[in-house]
């Protein structure tokens, strides 16, 4: 499978934040946080999940760690501002990224950005590159920096 120009902006967005390029391309998919674990060996905990709601006309992205459900209500408190779900042509339109492979970095219009506190304490985590096809390897503590998400609990109890 080639690169696509989803995966070329995310590795720009690397670059140009000094991380390296850590891109990895499966054959099988890794479109859900079970899917994408699998496909590179480690915890469901360690995939770096991207969820995106609506605020208004802007995207919201939840970087969650994959094990957790997003609690919305936490999300919006963060933001303040108030969430709907997003329909997949919306979340392709606003963040230039299909559902399933939805980066946390590297979209067409920047979003709003939450970070879960509960990734902070895996070593490494593994987020989404552009595709369904393409993850890259990262630390917590880097990828909440280079976002400048807001770093905050958002597990659903």
């Amino acid at each position: 499978m080639a690169a696509t120009g989803s995966v070329e902006r995310v590795r720009a967005a690397l670059l140009a934040a000094g991380h390296p390029d850590t891109i990895h391309e499966f054959p099988a998919t890794t479109r859900t946080a079970a899917d994408a674990a699998a496909a590179i060996g480690c915890a469901v905990a360690q995939i770096a999940k991207s969820i995106v709601f609506r605020a208004g006309d802007r995207a919201a992205v939840v970087i969650a760690s994959g094990v957790n459900r997003v609690d919305v209500a936490k999300v919006a408190a963060v933001l303040g501002v108030a969430l709907k779900r997003a329909e997949g042509a919306w979340v392709r339109e606003r963040t230039g990224f299909a559902i399933g492979g939805v980066a946390p970095l590297g979209h067409s219009a920047p979003p709003l950005l939450v970070f879960d506190r509960d990734l902070l304490t895996l070593h490494p985590i593994w987020a989404a590159a552009g595709t369904p096809h393409h993850v890259f390897r990262t630390e917590a503590e880097w990828l909440a920096r280079i976002t400048a998400a807001a770093v905050a609990d958002v597990r659903e109890e």
